[in-house]
Protein backbone atom coordinates (compact mmCIF):
# COMPACT_ATOMS: atom_id res chain seq x y z
CA UNK A 1 0.00 0.00 0.00
CA UNK A 2 2.93 3.01 1.11
CA UNK A 3 5.07 1.51 -1.99
CA UNK A 4 1.54 2.26 -4.03
CA UNK A 5 0.59 5.64 -2.40
CA UNK A 6 4.39 6.54 -3.15
CA UNK A 7 4.12 5.83 -6.73
CA UNK A 8 0.83 7.48 -7.20
CA UNK A 9 2.24 11.23 -5.21
CA UNK A 10 5.38 10.92 -7.52
CA UNK A 11 3.38 10.93 -10.18
CA UNK A 12 0.76 13.71 -9.30
CA UNK A 13 3.71 15.88 -7.47
CA UNK A 14 4.55 16.76 -11.37
CA UNK A 15 1.32 18.79 -11.51
CA UNK A 16 1.93 20.50 -7.97
CA UNK A 17 5.47 21.21 -9.21
CA UNK A 18 4.14 22.94 -12.73
CA UNK A 19 1.26 24.63 -11.17
CA UNK A 20 3.75 26.60 -8.82
CA UNK A 21 5.86 27.02 -11.58
CA UNK A 22 3.41 29.01 -13.86
CA UNK A 23 1.73 30.62 -10.99
CA UNK A 24 4.98 32.54 -9.46
CA UNK A 25 7.25 33.07 -12.85
CA UNK A 26 6.14 34.27 -16.15
CA UNK A 27 7.82 33.00 -18.69
CA UNK A 28 8.51 33.71 -21.96
CA UNK A 29 4.97 32.67 -24.37
CA UNK A 30 7.21 31.08 -26.80
CA UNK A 31 8.90 28.21 -24.56
CA UNK A 32 5.35 27.63 -22.57
CA UNK A 33 4.58 26.63 -26.35
CA UNK A 34 7.34 24.24 -26.62
CA UNK A 35 6.79 22.24 -23.16
CA UNK A 36 3.08 22.16 -24.38
CA UNK A 37 4.57 20.58 -27.70
CA UNK A 38 6.56 18.22 -25.54
CA UNK A 39 3.35 17.38 -23.67
CA UNK A 40 1.29 16.63 -26.80
CA UNK A 41 4.05 14.74 -27.80
CA UNK A 42 4.29 12.47 -25.19
CA UNK A 43 0.55 12.08 -24.35
CA UNK A 44 0.49 10.62 -28.11
CA UNK A 45 2.72 7.91 -27.16
CA UNK A 46 0.57 7.42 -24.28
CA UNK A 47 -2.97 7.38 -25.99
CA UNK A 48 -1.59 4.85 -28.40
CA UNK A 49 0.58 2.41 -26.85
CA UNK A 50 -0.48 2.34 -23.09
CA UNK A 51 -4.05 3.89 -23.58
CA UNK A 52 -5.69 2.59 -26.30
CA UNK A 53 -3.65 -0.56 -26.98
CA UNK A 54 -4.09 -2.05 -23.45
CA UNK A 55 -7.87 -1.33 -23.61
CA UNK A 56 -8.14 -3.21 -27.11
CA UNK A 57 -6.18 -5.79 -25.69
CA UNK A 58 -8.34 -6.35 -22.82
CA UNK A 59 -11.71 -5.57 -24.16
CA UNK A 60 -11.52 -6.19 -27.69
CA UNK A 61 -12.04 -3.44 -30.78
CA UNK A 62 -15.57 -2.64 -30.05
CA UNK A 63 -15.51 -1.95 -26.39
CA UNK A 64 -12.35 0.31 -27.00
CA UNK A 65 -14.02 2.41 -29.70
CA UNK A 66 -16.92 2.75 -28.13
CA UNK A 67 -14.85 4.41 -24.98
CA UNK A 68 -12.40 6.19 -27.08
CA UNK A 69 -15.79 7.69 -29.12
CA UNK A 70 -17.22 8.23 -25.24
CA UNK A 71 -14.07 9.83 -24.03
CA UNK A 72 -13.52 12.25 -27.37
CA UNK A 73 -17.35 13.19 -27.47
CA UNK A 74 -17.35 14.18 -23.22
CA UNK A 75 -14.23 16.43 -23.38
CA UNK A 76 -15.11 18.28 -26.82
CA UNK A 77 -18.30 19.26 -24.73
CA UNK A 78 -16.93 19.94 -21.87
CA UNK A 79 -14.27 22.44 -23.87
CA UNK A 80 -17.35 24.00 -25.61
CA UNK A 81 -18.70 24.56 -22.44
CA UNK A 82 -15.84 26.07 -20.82
CA UNK A 83 -14.66 28.16 -23.92
CA UNK A 84 -18.34 29.49 -23.58
CA UNK A 85 -17.92 30.47 -20.16
CA UNK A 86 -14.71 32.42 -20.53
CA UNK A 87 -16.14 34.32 -23.22
CA UNK A 88 -19.15 34.91 -21.18
CA UNK A 89 -17.13 36.43 -18.64
CA UNK A 90 -14.62 38.38 -20.61
CA UNK A 91 -17.45 40.32 -22.10
CA UNK A 92 -18.77 41.26 -18.54
CA UNK A 93 -15.36 42.45 -17.30
CA UNK A 94 -15.34 46.08 -17.20
CA UNK A 95 -13.63 48.08 -20.30
CA UNK A 96 -10.93 49.18 -18.45
CA UNK A 97 -9.79 46.17 -16.12
CA UNK A 98 -6.76 45.55 -18.97
CA UNK A 99 -6.46 49.21 -19.20
CA UNK A 100 -4.95 50.40 -15.60
CA UNK A 101 -3.37 53.84 -16.69
CA UNK A 102 -4.02 53.62 -20.23
CA UNK A 103 -3.71 56.98 -20.49
CA UNK A 104 -0.25 57.18 -20.00
CA UNK A 105 0.39 53.93 -22.07
CA UNK A 106 0.29 53.13 -25.65
CA UNK A 107 -2.58 51.04 -27.58
CA UNK A 108 0.07 48.71 -27.63
CA UNK A 109 0.99 48.23 -24.48
CA UNK A 110 -2.68 48.45 -23.49
CA UNK A 111 -3.79 45.36 -25.73
CA UNK A 112 -0.21 43.63 -24.16
CA UNK A 113 -1.78 43.50 -21.01
CA UNK A 114 -5.19 41.71 -22.25
CA UNK A 115 -5.71 38.02 -22.46
CA UNK A 116 -4.38 36.97 -26.16
CA UNK A 117 -7.20 35.38 -28.51
CA UNK A 118 -5.80 31.83 -27.90
CA UNK A 119 -6.15 31.57 -24.32
CA UNK A 120 -9.71 33.63 -24.04
CA UNK A 121 -10.93 30.93 -27.05
CA UNK A 122 -9.55 27.64 -25.32
CA UNK A 123 -9.88 28.95 -22.15
CA UNK A 124 -6.45 27.03 -21.91
CA UNK A 125 -6.16 26.37 -18.49
CA UNK A 126 -9.65 25.24 -17.72
CA UNK A 127 -9.69 22.70 -20.89
CA UNK A 128 -5.71 21.06 -20.03
CA UNK A 129 -7.26 21.21 -16.26
CA UNK A 130 -9.98 18.82 -17.52
CA UNK A 131 -7.71 17.05 -19.85
CA UNK A 132 -5.34 15.81 -16.82
CA UNK A 133 -8.46 15.22 -14.96
CA UNK A 134 -10.24 13.07 -17.84
CA UNK A 135 -7.33 11.27 -19.00
CA UNK A 136 -5.14 11.01 -15.90
CA UNK A 137 -8.02 8.87 -13.89
CA UNK A 138 -8.00 6.04 -15.93
CA UNK A 139 -4.94 5.92 -16.91
CA UNK A 140 -3.66 6.09 -12.76
CA UNK A 141 -6.03 3.40 -12.53
CA UNK A 142 -3.77 2.00 -14.97
CA UNK A 143 -0.73 2.67 -12.96
CA UNK A 144 -1.92 0.97 -9.89
CA UNK A 145 -2.61 -1.97 -11.60
CA UNK A 146 0.75 -2.46 -13.36
CA UNK A 147 1.87 -2.25 -10.10
CA UNK A 148 0.29 -4.93 -8.24
CA UNK A 149 0.86 -7.09 -12.00
CA UNK A 150 4.49 -5.88 -12.72
CA UNK A 151 3.68 -5.06 -16.15
CA UNK A 152 5.82 -1.86 -16.90
CA UNK A 153 4.67 0.53 -13.72
CA UNK A 154 8.35 2.44 -13.51
CA UNK A 155 7.44 3.02 -17.39
CA UNK A 156 4.26 4.52 -16.95
CA UNK A 157 5.31 6.32 -13.75
CA UNK A 158 7.92 8.10 -15.58
CA UNK A 159 5.75 8.64 -19.11
CA UNK A 160 2.88 10.49 -16.42
CA UNK A 161 5.27 12.53 -14.95
CA UNK A 162 6.85 13.76 -18.25
CA UNK A 163 3.18 14.81 -19.58
CA UNK A 164 2.07 16.10 -16.09
CA UNK A 165 4.74 18.79 -15.83
CA UNK A 166 4.24 20.89 -18.56
CA UNK A 167 0.66 20.27 -19.06
CA UNK A 168 -0.04 22.07 -15.44
CA UNK A 169 2.57 24.71 -15.91
CA UNK A 170 1.26 26.16 -19.38
CA UNK A 171 -2.81 25.99 -17.82
CA UNK A 172 -1.58 27.26 -14.16
CA UNK A 173 -0.03 30.29 -16.26
CA UNK A 174 -2.84 30.26 -18.29
CA UNK A 175 -5.11 30.71 -15.52
CA UNK A 176 -2.82 33.24 -14.13
CA UNK A 177 -3.12 35.48 -17.33
CA UNK A 178 -7.51 35.57 -17.18
CA UNK A 179 -7.19 36.66 -13.75
CA UNK A 180 -7.66 33.69 -11.30
CA UNK A 181 -5.48 34.09 -7.51
CA UNK A 182 -2.78 32.53 -7.40
CA UNK A 183 -4.07 30.49 -4.18
CA UNK A 184 -7.26 29.40 -6.30
CA UNK A 185 -5.09 27.90 -9.14
CA UNK A 186 -2.65 26.05 -7.07
CA UNK A 187 -5.71 24.84 -5.03
CA UNK A 188 -7.72 23.24 -8.31
CA UNK A 189 -4.19 21.48 -9.35
CA UNK A 190 -3.74 20.21 -6.19
CA UNK A 191 -7.41 18.86 -5.76
CA UNK A 192 -6.45 16.88 -9.30
CA UNK A 193 -3.39 15.42 -7.99
CA UNK A 194 -5.09 14.00 -4.85
CA UNK A 195 -7.85 12.76 -7.14
CA UNK A 196 -5.15 10.98 -9.34
CA UNK A 197 -3.23 9.73 -6.20
CA UNK A 198 -6.03 8.20 -4.89
CA UNK A 199 -6.82 6.65 -8.43
CA UNK A 200 -3.54 4.87 -8.60
CA UNK A 201 -4.71 3.37 -5.19
CA UNK A 202 -8.16 1.90 -6.10
CA UNK A 203 -6.65 0.69 -9.57
CA UNK A 204 -3.84 -1.70 -7.08
CA UNK A 205 -6.58 -2.30 -4.34
CA UNK A 206 -9.87 -2.81 -6.38
CA UNK A 207 -9.00 -3.13 -9.91
CA UNK A 208 -5.78 -5.61 -9.70
CA UNK A 209 -7.04 -9.31 -11.31
CA UNK A 210 -10.75 -8.03 -12.19
CA UNK A 211 -12.16 -8.94 -15.58
CA UNK A 212 -10.09 -7.34 -18.45
CA UNK A 213 -13.40 -5.64 -19.60
CA UNK A 214 -14.01 -3.34 -16.63
CA UNK A 215 -10.45 -1.87 -17.01
CA UNK A 216 -11.12 -1.74 -21.01
CA UNK A 217 -13.59 1.00 -21.06
CA UNK A 218 -12.17 3.63 -18.67
CA UNK A 219 -8.72 3.37 -20.58
CA UNK A 220 -10.57 4.06 -24.27
CA UNK A 221 -12.54 6.78 -22.86
CA UNK A 222 -8.63 8.24 -21.62
CA UNK A 223 -7.42 7.63 -25.13
CA UNK A 224 -10.59 9.68 -26.07
CA UNK A 225 -9.81 12.34 -24.19
CA UNK A 226 -6.62 12.80 -25.09
CA UNK A 227 -6.76 12.68 -28.93
CA UNK A 228 -9.90 15.02 -28.25
CA UNK A 229 -7.74 17.48 -26.43
CA UNK A 230 -4.62 17.21 -29.01
CA UNK A 231 -6.81 18.71 -31.43
CA UNK A 232 -8.84 21.12 -29.58
CA UNK A 233 -6.75 22.89 -27.55
CA UNK A 234 -2.88 21.57 -27.26
CA UNK A 235 -1.90 21.52 -30.29
CA UNK A 236 -3.39 24.57 -31.73
CA UNK A 237 -2.66 26.53 -28.60
CA UNK A 238 1.24 25.72 -28.65
CA UNK A 239 0.83 26.48 -32.58
CA UNK A 240 -0.26 30.15 -31.96
CA UNK A 241 2.13 30.80 -29.30
CA UNK A 242 4.86 28.50 -31.02
CA UNK A 243 4.82 28.25 -34.56
CA UNK A 244 6.18 25.64 -36.55
CA UNK A 245 8.78 25.37 -34.07
CA UNK A 246 6.88 23.38 -31.73
CA UNK A 247 6.96 20.05 -33.98
CA UNK A 248 10.50 19.74 -32.66
CA UNK A 249 9.17 19.88 -29.56
CA UNK A 250 6.36 17.43 -30.17
CA UNK A 251 8.62 15.06 -31.73
CA UNK A 252 10.87 14.84 -28.97
CA UNK A 253 8.04 14.77 -26.14
CA UNK A 254 7.14 11.32 -28.58
CA UNK A 255 10.14 9.70 -28.97
CA UNK A 256 11.44 10.04 -25.23
CA UNK A 257 7.58 9.01 -23.73
CA UNK A 258 8.24 5.89 -26.34
CA UNK A 259 11.48 4.91 -24.96
CA UNK A 260 10.50 5.13 -21.72
CA UNK A 261 7.33 2.97 -22.89
CA UNK A 262 9.97 0.40 -23.84
CA UNK A 263 11.55 0.20 -20.42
Amino acid sequence: MWSTLLFGAIASSALVIGAVIGVWFQLPKRLLAILLAFAAGALITALAFELFEDSYERGGIWLAAIGLFAGAIVFTVLSALLDRWAQAGERARPADEYAGSAKLDTDAAAADRAPTAATTRGAAGLALLAAVTLDGVPENLALGISLTEGTGGIALLAAIFVSNLPEALVGAASMREQGRSAARIIGLWCACAVLLVVAVVVGAVFLSGSDPAVVSLPLAFAAGAVLASLADTLMPEAFHNGGPAVAISTAAGFVLSFVLSLA
